[in-house]
């Protein structure tokens, strides 16, 4: 089997965000002053730990997060960065590059709630989620391609096999240390993706809902599957072994999700002055 920890990153801040219109995929801004001091913000937490590989989406504004976060990493300066449209935004169809508010008018029209709306030319919300589960089918094979599978210790995970660990912190119980490597004891093995914040809602939720990912203690659900701030960072920590099938998902724990802890004001104010 093979024990790693994924690290994900929503890109920083655009015009559009700070605008409240719509990106999708059709509409490819570049990242803010503001965006561009969240990327550097994220870049200096994450800056000592080791990322093994790092998988982005190709679209501008996830290009330049995922660009200032390996500049600021002491650790991954020789590491390949690939762009992935797999990990694309979702596409929003006409309504990309309108206020958000048009698509909950359009929504409203159409007797559906916003987030299961899809608006004409746009994606579905299983299309997202097939297009997810087809980037992590590509992921475990290319950490297994690169790392092989070894006999690691089944503590990493706080589990003897299996989803359901209640352990949030390397298979200890109690509460994070609020570090930048919570959850990363014994997992030598990183994987950095930076993606979009539609994308990365429906990633969490496939991951708790559709792999019984088991979650910190105390972690409200609500907290799990709200929207990701920019350069809001979630870690999980995934086991993949040989299956019959091929490589398959044996267990994944959530360490944390949607930290924004390098947004404070202090960091901000270092990194401009």
């Amino acid at each position: 089997m093979l024990i790693f920890s994924l690290t994900v990153v929503r890109h920083g801040e655009t015009q559009y965000n700070k605008d409240k219109l719509l990106q999708g995929q059709g509409v490819d801004t570049p990242l803010s002053e503001p965006g561009l001091q969240q990327a550097e913000a994220a870049g200096l937490y994450l800056r000592e730990l080791r990322f093994s590989n790092v998988f982005v989406s190709n679209l501008q504004r996830a290009r330049q997060t995922a660009e200032i976060i390996m500049r600021n990493n002491v650790h991954s300066s020789g590491v390949e960065v690939v762009f992935d449209p797999l990990l694309r935004e979702r596409g929003f169809g006409i309504a990309e590059g309108r206020p958000k508010e048009d698509l909950k008018n359009m929504a409203n029209a159409a007797g559906q709630s916003c987030r299961d709306y899809t608006p004409p030319g746009g994606e579905t919300l299983e299309q997202v989620r097939l297009r997810c589960k087809k980037f992590l089918k590509a992921l475990y094979q290319r950490m297994v391609d690169d790392h092989g599978c070894s006999g690691q210790s089944s503590a990493a995970i706080g589990t003897e096999g299996g989803a359901g660990a209640g352990a949030v912190d390397s298979g200890t119980d109690g509460p994070l240390a609020g570090l930048p490597d919570d959850g990363m004891e014994g997992v030598p093995v990183h994987a950095l993706v930076v993606s979009h914040g539609a994308y990365i809602r429906v990633a969490v939720r496939h991951f708790v809902e559709d792999l019984q990912c088991s979650l910190p203690q105390g972690l409200k659900m609500s907290k799990v599957l709200s929207a990701c701030p920019n350069t809001g960072i979630s870690r999980f920590v995934l086991t993949v072994s040989p299956s019959e099938s091929g490589l398959a998902l044996s267990a994944v724990r959530c360490v944390f999700t949607n930290r924004k802890d390098h947004l404070t004001s202090r960091n901000i104010c270092y990194i401009t002055h």
